[in-house]
């Protein structure tokens, strides 16, 4: 039976194997799902947006040049009506927009000129802010040509922030001038994901508490400071930032200079110097808008231990376009500026009148002590600088000055002298010896000279010393040039009279002099940089027919101004070597 059974099993195994007999196993049933399947994303579709309008109240009755409430108002820019237009009373600083009574993306702008009036948009900028004040505005463009009468010309706006509140602002002395504006988009917070900037250099926008004017080189105003950079994709937003006025001669321009002070430090635009101070020169009498970056350039080239930090930038301020500024470093010790954090920083200053701490050698020099700053410095270490100053000044000017011990090297660092000799002949600086930085690094260290500044009267332009290669000495030693007697007195004992000294200049410049041989191409470079800008900034100042400040000639194109630098290089080479050896 055993036997039996065995066979039995096997002949069923053998039944089950079969391929018609085999059972499939049965199917899994589906796990339920957790969520709800994806919506498919719905494209938004942007529409011409409504709200409530705001600006600028006071237009102007042009039958009786009065201010009116009631006469080419603010809504006529929103009817519909070509032949209605917004007016403003005041010139400059007015605007029209409106209250979206949420952020929205904003995608496109449209707009019509006043009737006769089509020049009147070009340079307008369209902002867009999420505080009523328009505090935190940040531009959404910028027309860039004069609009078309009768007929709406449009913008696409890439700008990926949603904003609440949305206005064109007229450019200066445009009374705003508008026939007809809208914006389109639709309702949404956005992002920061992609921003605008009016060319391809970064937008600086200073909003000032109030929208109040910089009117004061001594009295800082609160602001809102917004960097925009890397095409718009990234951006610095410093609030509370402080701002007045800075320069001397350059503070006199329509186009102001002026001083940024963050609330933290800041490394702005790559810059090397984490820091709260920074600079916006206007470079207004520089038509190139490139003679300090390129004074900056020769600097590195010939081996100074600091050059300034300098970038091209756009500059809005109050919603106005300013025009092409220069941001860079203040000029103040610091570990990634002057290097001097344990001791002084002076400048031979002939505006040292309008300074706070102050001294004037026997010799008839003027100098001001920059640091340690005014507040801080002591009175031990004013008499210290003053005193040690006027024992170099003295030793310069001593029987045994070229000693190599006892004479003047015993206080001042001969190679860095030489070489910003040779930055501000070599560039053409009519005012080297107007304004020189020395700084010393610590109570034993002798004075360092640098770093180079305000170059915008450089690369032959200022008519006092032009045509430059045609004078037969050095710029500082001329007729032209502007320096006190004492200093002039100093420099010719280093450079001409002090043998030692005058062959290690000459060995700086052949050692360097290859190094400025292509200089042109960075010319050609910054010009290609400044291409846009430029034109932006020269419709805002149109001076380039204009003798402006100490200009030499009128080349009346940015082109001819470039050249007349090129030119002047390449002959300054040949000359300036010739200077050196003979």
């Amino acid at each position: 039976m055993k036997r039996i059974g065995i066979i039995a099993a096997a002949l069923l195994l053998v039944w089950a194997c079969q391929p018609e007999n085999i059972i499939p196993p049965e199917p899994e049933k589906p796990q339920k799902e957790d969520t709800e399947p994806e919506k498919p994303v719905v494209p938004k579709v942007p529409v011409k947006l409504s709200g409530t309008v705001i600006g600028t109240q006071r237009s102007v009755d042009y039958d009786t040049n009065q201010s009116s409430t009631t006469v080419n108002t603010r809504a006529n820019v929103f009817d519909g009506n070509f032949e209605t237009f917004f007016a403003s009373y005041d010139r400059s600083r007015t605007w029209v927009g409106l209250d979206l009574g949420t952020p929205h993306v904003i995608t496109k702008v449209g707009y019509s000129p006043r009737i006769g009036q089509e020049g009147r948009v070009e340079l307008a900028l369209i902002e867009g802010a999420n505080k009523p004040d328009f505090s935190d505005a940040l531009p959404l463009a910028i027309i860039k040509q004069k609009g078309t009468a009768r007929q709406m010309s449009y913008l696409n706006i890439r700008f990926s922030r949603g904003v609440r509140y949305v206005r064109y602002v007229g450019p200066n002395n445009a009374r705003c001038n508008l026939s007809e504006l809208e914006f389109h988009g639709w309702e949404d917070a956005g992002d920061d994901s992609q921003l605008y900037q009016l060319t391809n250099l970064p937008t600086v926008v200073i909003n000032t508490a109030g929208a109040k004017d910089i009117t004061s080189k001594e009295v800082y105003i609160q602001s809102n400071v917004y960097i925009v950079s890397e095409d718009g994709k990234n951006l610095l937003s410093a609030a509370e930032t402080e701002i007045k006025g800075r320069g001397n001669a350059s503070w006199n321009f329509p186009k102001k200079p002026y001083k940024l002070r963050f609330k933290e430090k800041q490394r702005p635009l790559g810059a090397p110097a984490n820091d709260r101070k920074w600079t916006l020169i206007n470079n207004y009498g520089d038509k190139t808008l490139m003679r300090n970056i390129l004074a900056f350039e020769v600097s590195r080239r010939v081996g100074m231990a600091y050059t300034p930090f300098c970038t091209p930038v756009d500059v809005i301020l109050n919603g106005e376009y300013e025009g092409c500024y220069q941001f860079c470093d203040q000029v103040e010790v610091d570990g990634k500026r002057v290097p001097a954090k344990e001791g002084y920083l002076i400048e031979i200053d002939a505006y040292n009148y309008t300074e706070q701490v102050v001294f004037n050698t026997s010799r008839g020099t003027p100098v001001t002590i920059k640091y340690p700053d005014a507040d801080e410095i002591t009175s031990a270490q004013r008499s210290f600088i003053q005193n040690y100053f006027t024992r170099f000044e003295n030793a310069v000017n001593a029987s045994n000055y070229a000693d190599a011990t006892n004479g003047y090297r015993k206080y001042l660092d001969v190679d860095s002298f030489l070489r910003n000799f040779i930055i501000g002949e070599f560039c053409g600086n009519t005012d080297t010896y107007w304004s020189v930085y020395m700084y010393k690094d610590g109570a034993d260290g002798v004075f360092y000279t640098g770093p180079a500044w305000d170059y915008d009267l450089a690369f032959e332009n200022d008519g006092r010393t032009y045509p430059i290669n045609t004078l037969t000495d050095y710029i500082y030693c001329t007729k032209g040039s502007v320096a006190s007697g004492s200093v002039r007195q100093m420099v010719d004992r280093i450079v001409k009279n002090d043998p030692a000294s005058r062959a290690r200049l000459a060995a700086i410049w052949d050692a360097y002099k290859g190094g400025l041989s292509n200089l042109n191409d960075y010319v050609d470079q910054t010009a290609a940089l400044l291409k846009e800008s430029q034109q932006l900034n020269f419709k805002r100042w149109p001076i380039m027919n204009e003798w402006v400040h100490q200009n030499p000639k009128v080349e009346g194109s940015y082109a001819g101004e470039v050249k007349r630098v090129k030119d002047y290089i390449t002959a300054r080479l040949t000359k300036f070597d010739q200077l050196v050896h003979k």
